[in-house]
């Protein structure tokens, strides 16, 4: 019988547990895959600690993005067949597991070029930094923008992407070594937070004018910030909280500091339609296959190790992206 990682209460890493979970057969609209590689996202820690609830109770398996091979399909399945080679991110959640099944809406066919591991590293944190540049705020050429958590899985291709687009790349991180890692992914500027009033350096880097946009997934510890950081009538784009969720705000702030916008998207929204998910899967495969952005798989676990795997992730000790072998 397969396995896969059960959690039966929210909680620190202790709760997700290796068991035997039986899979069944695909119903209606279902594809049965057999998992080569599975993602790590900072969306399973929510899920696990409860920040975000998972839907349909417990027991549950987190995990919201994999690639493998497809064994077998509903009768009324026609996309996908068995041998096909897949990938998804998003909901529902189930990844963390050697088998599983999933609506085929949420796949997508790989293409030759792009690796199970590699596509297991990718697809949710290359799809997010998709609809953040593309689409939430659509950057262009001489943009000056933010982008926190730069040598994070998101950051790191977003930093790629952001500097093929043309745009000027502020980057925050955490030490000296991701700020070279950073800068080796196309951060013109790297901030090590920790060490210097990070506003005050975007200032100085923008001449006091700020930037068109910060992309910022760390939540309570930069939100106020990131505000301060910003041009009039730039744009907020809080699409995470790695450090907590934000404290509630006066509205009238965005006023304040400059007729701000604030948005707090999510990927789940942006490939909800069929045709926006295989858009956006199609450009992300275009610039990681044209070599415009390099996808690199800094860690791996085994799957079973998927706790040591989160604490990992939660205590910053990652880089760029990590993927679990089942």
């Amino acid at each position: 019988m397969p396995k896969a990682i059960r959690m039966r209460t929210t909680g620190g890493p202790e709760v997700l547990q290796w068991e035997e979970v039986p899979v069944g057969n695909p119903q209606y609209g279902e594809v049965h895959l057999r998992h080569t590689a599975v993602g790590l996202n900072f969306i399973d820690i929510y899920h696990r600690t409860g920040l975000y609830p998972l839907p349909g109770g417990f027991p549950a398996t987190p995990g919201m993005e994999g690639a493998g091979v497809v064994v077998d399909v509903a009768d009324d399945v026609t996309e996908f067949r068995p041998g096909d080679r897949v990938a998804y991110a998003g909901m529902p959640p189930g990844a963390y597991a050697e088998e599983r099944l999933i609506p085929a809406h949420r796949l997508v066919k790989l293409p030759p070029f792009i690796s199970d591991r590699m596509a297991a590293a990718m697809m949710l944190q290359g799809m997010t930094a998709q609809y953040l540049l593309r689409r939430t705020y659509r950057v262009k050429s001489g943009d000056i923008i933010l982008i926190h958590a730069a040598a994070g899985g998101v950051g790191l291709i977003a930093c790629q992407w952001a500097k093929h687009l043309g745009a000027t790349v502020i980057g925050t991180v955490g030490t000296a070594d991701k700020a070279t890692l950073a800068k080796n992914h196309g951060c013109d500027y790297p901030l090590i937070y920790r060490d210097s009033d990070w506003v005050a350096q975007v200032k100085e880097i923008t001449r006091n004018e700020g930037v068109a946009a910060v992309y910022d997934s760390v939540g309570r510890d930069t939100f106020c910030k990131s505000l301060d950081c910003l041009r009039p009538r730039g744009i907020l784009v809080s699409f995470g909280q790695a450090s907590g969720p934000v404290d509630p705000i006066d509205p009238g702030i965005l006023a304040v500091k400059g007729s701000l916008y604030l948005t707090r998207p999510t990927l789940m929204t942006y490939t909800a339609q069929r045709k926006d998910l295989l858009a956006t899967a199609a450009e992300l495969f275009d610039v990681v296959g044209s070599g415009v952005i390099r996808i690199e798989v800094n860690q791996s676990y085994p799957l079973s190790e998927a706790a040591r795997a989160q604490a990992d992730l939660e205590a910053r000790r990652t880089t760029g992206s990590t993927i679990l072998i089942p």
